[in-house]
């Protein structure tokens, strides 16, 4: 077990040395960085003031001292000023991160806790009326594009019945109502997918498990259905679930970008979004190594959780 959280772990580096080896190619692949950082003032920089962007930026040494000193710089969470609003990019990620989060976890909440029970019904009642509508729930919610979903879920709710706000996280200082109000609309929408792929997998799963030869037998034994399905069959199939649950959690962390921009939710989504119309390269980059290491992170804690779910799993 050791060896394997240890081979994990490093693991996990690697990918995000990976990730950024790929974005520091990308910065450079799209053109020339100086030239990027110029765009606020406009063209027609003079050579003394290019000359000395190559020095600050460091663009006059080769590419591989570039890069050093680029990750160097970014280990320190140092990865420059926004072009627009000259703010280190750390700063305004930190004041992002919070909204993706809070977001992040309602939605992840909704999608379990309504995909897992319904997959678990629709496979015990399997062919019954609640396994038909377990099933059309989770083929709308893994079919619809969700940025046409969160459209007509404004229209409907927030345009036409005026029940819930349209968008925006609401203000700081609004009572905890109003603003449990603004995260319905935005985490149900995110978190139907979700959702519905829990459902199709704990289905899957508890289908595979109640039709395995040990459940045969504890039925045959005169085990109550109640304790086959809960003790024997449930903690069997959660593995896959597990597996999608941390896939999720950190699709989740890492910004639902077409949630955020549809509701206008001030998270790292969004600005992601906001990054890449303003061809704003260091906020760009900020956010991608932020998605980088927040999935890397989830990735690790799932894989040593399995053996929690089922002690028969051993790493060697």
């Amino acid at each position: 077990m050791r060896k394997f959280i240890i081979r994990r772990f490093f693991l996990a580096l690697l990918t995000l040395l990976a990730a950024t080896v790929v974005v520091f190619t990308i910065s450079r692949l799209a053109g020339d960085p100086k030239l990027i950082y110029a765009l606020p003032d406009g063209y027609g920089m003079s050579q003394e003031r290019l000359d000395a962007l190559d020095e600050k930026l460091g663009l006059n040494k080769p590419l591989i001292v570039q890069y050093l000193l680029w990750i160097g710089r970014a280990l320190k969470g140092d990865f420059g000023n926004t072009l627009f609003t000259d703010r280190p990019v750390m700063d305004v990620l930190l004041e992002r991160v919070p909204a993706t989060i809070q977001l992040g976890i309602v939605a992840w909440i909704f999608g379990t806790v309504v995909g897992v029970p319904f997959g678990i019904i629709s496979a015990v009642r399997r062919g019954s009326v609640v396994d038909y509508i377990a099933r059309t729930f989770a083929l709308v919610g893994q079919a619809a594009p969700p940025f046409w979903i969160g459209l007509m879920a404004i229209f409907l709710f927030s345009v036409t019945l005026g029940w819930l706000p349209t968008a925006t996280k609401g203000p700081p200082d609004a009572s905890l109502w109003l603003q449990a109000k603004h995260f319905v609309l935005p985490s149900v929408i995110l978190g139907w997918g979700a959702a519905a792929g829990y459902l199709r997998l704990t289905r899957s799963a508890m289908l595979d498990v109640l039709e395995s030869e040990y459940v045969v037998l504890a039925r045959a034994k005169g085990v109550s259905e109640r304790r086959v399905i809960w003790k024997h069959a449930l903690g069997n199939a959660l593995i896959s679930p597990l597996t999608y649950s941390s896939l999720v959690m950190a699709g989740f962390l890492n910004g639902a970008v077409i949630a955020e921009s549809v509701f206008a939710w001030p998270g790292i989504g969004r600005l992601a979004t906001e990054a890449v119309f303003e061809n704003d390269f260091p906020t760009m980059t900020g956010t991608v190594l932020t998605f980088a290491a927040l999935f890397a992170i989830t990735s690790f804690v799932s894989d040593i959780l399995y053996v929690v779910v089922d002690p028969r799993i051993r790493y060697t």
